[in-house]
C-alpha cells in the first residue's frame, strides 16, 4: 500500500509516519518502480505498536528500546518491566508537578473574586510580580518527542 492508505487505515497523517521512519522506528519501505514507498502489513503493526505507545506518553527512545526488545522474543522480558518502571516514575513525577500547578493556579485565581477594573485585578498583578522576581532554576522534565 501507498504511504496514504497507511495513513488512512492507520488514523496517522503521512508527515508523521514519514517521521518515524526518520527516527528508526519505522523500518524502510520498499520502493515501486515508480519510487513511491510501498508498506506491507507489517509496518501497519508496528504503527499500530508506535501509537499504542505514544498514547501511554512513552518517549521515542523508550518506543525504540521496546522494539528493539520485541525483535527478540527469547529474551526474558526484565528490561520491558525495568523501561515501563522507570516511564511509571515519570509519570507519577509529572502528576506530582500537575498537582502543584493546579494549586499555584488556583491561589492564582483567588486573588481575583470578583470583575473590576483590570489595574486592580489581583492575577494579573500576581503574574507581574511573579515575572519580576528573580527567575527559578529549569525544572527537570521527562522529554518527549514530536508527533
Amino acid at each position: 500500500m501507498k504511504i496514504g492508505a497507511l495513513a488512512e487505515a492507520t488514523g496517522t497523517p503521512v508527515e508523521t509516519i514519514r517521521f518515524y521512519e526518520r527516527e528508526g522506528l519505522l523500518p524502510p519501505p520498499a520502493r515501486a518502480d515508480n519510487n513511491y514507498r510501498v508498506y506491507l502489513p507489517a509496518h501497519a503493526e508496528r504503527l499500530a505498536f508506535i501509537r499504542q505507545c505514544r498514547n501511554l506518553d512513552m518517549t521515542l527512545d523508550e518506543i525504540r528500546a521496546l522494539i528493539a526488545l520485541r525483535e527478540s522474543p527469547a529474551q526474558d522480558c526484565g528490561e520491558v518491566n525495568a523501561l515501563l518502571d522507570e516511564h511509571i516514575g515519570h509519570v507519577a513525577h509529572r502528576i506530582r508537578e500537575l498537582r502543584a500547578l493546579e494549586k499555584d493556579l488556583k491561589s492564582l485565581r483567588a486573588r481575583c473574586a470578583s470583575p473590576h477594573a483590570l489595574a486592580d485585578c489581583g492575577i494579573l498583578n500576581g503574574l507581574d510580580r511573579a515575572a519580576a522576581a528573580p527567575a527559578a532554576p529549569a525544572k527537570r522534565r521527562h522529554v518527549h518527542g514530536a508527533h
